[in-house]
């Protein structure tokens, strides 16, 4: 059992959600994001995802783009993603990258798993990365321990969905919009349906969902039926606005916003 396992395992006999704090490693600079993720820990995230900036994020929407292209051009990379988990690990989160496959593969992908669960981290979210081509990064991650964190989608068929959280652990990752990431006004319906599904095929993997939440109101709506709360546009934004130590302070507010949201069900208030 990972750190990841451990914490979702802890959240469910808990009765909640866990809450998921994306940040990408480099913005403003490497120690000003590294600062935010522990404020994010502080603030009550059970996991921390530590955004590896790319030059081509398909996944990533204008306010993590924002984020991540001066950091691309700073030169930060994998290396820099590794003090982050360090760090984050050590503040008490379990720790999972977010990041392309292109920079696995040109860091090296048996390099790559032993050096991340050396720096203490869990697994890896690898959005553009099938389970139908992902034989070496299975390979990788059962030699090294790692969870590995496929991604699911509304548009995703029985049987695709079936192949993909068997080949996941950890959780599967339920983007439950279509498009990139990013901030949103309400909810919907799509996400309580596409959980549903996963857990109508595959009821033993855990399910989190990324949709866009900003407020602990969204945080507590998506609790309700997931295992898990996956933000990052709302968080990132707080740094964009503020890149500095106030901006921080902010990701350390909103952290402790949204898990207040998290832990409504349960009746558990997020820590001081």
């Amino acid at each position: 059992m990972s750190a990841l396992s451990d914490v979702l395992a802890k959240a469910r006999t808990d009765d909640r959600a866990a809450l998921i704090g994306y940040l990408p490693v480099g913005y403003p600079d490497v120690d000003t994001s590294i600062t935010a993720m522990v404020a994010l820990v502080e603030g009550g995230c059970d996991v921390v995802e530590v955004g590896i900036p790319y030059s081509d994020p398909v996944m990533d929407g204008p306010t993590i783009q924002a984020a991540t292209e001066p950091a691309v051009q700073a030169g930060v990379g994998i290396a820099d993603a590794l003090q982050a988990v360090r760090a984050v690990t050590s503040a008490g989160a379990a720790a999972v990258t977010m990041g392309y496959w292109n920079q696995v593969e040109r860091y090296g992908v048996e390099r790559f798993a032993t050096d991340l669960a050396a720096a203490g981290g869990s697994g890896a979210v690898t959005p553009d990365l099938i389970p139908d081509e992902a034989a070496a990064w299975i390979a990788a991650t059962d030699a090294a321990g790692l969870d590995r964190i496929f991604l699911v989608a509304p548009s995703s068929t029985d049987a695709r969905i079936v192949s993909t959280t068997q080949a996941s652990r950890g959780f599967v990752y339920a983007s439950a919009v279509m498009g990139v990431t990013g901030a949103r006004a309400s909810v919907g319906d799509a996400a309580a349906t596409l959980v549903d599904r996963v857990r109508r095929l595959n009821p033993d993997v855990p399910v989190c969902v990324g949709l866009g939440v900003s407020t602990g109101e969204q945080a507590a709506e998506v609790a309700a039926f997931a295992d898990g709360v996956i933000v990052g546009s709302a968080l990132v934004r707080c740094l964009l606005d503020s890149p500095d130590e106030h901006g921080v302070t902010a990701v350390r507010t909103l952290s402790r916003q949204l898990a207040d949201g998290v832990r409504a069900r349960a009746g558990r208030a997020a820590p001081a």
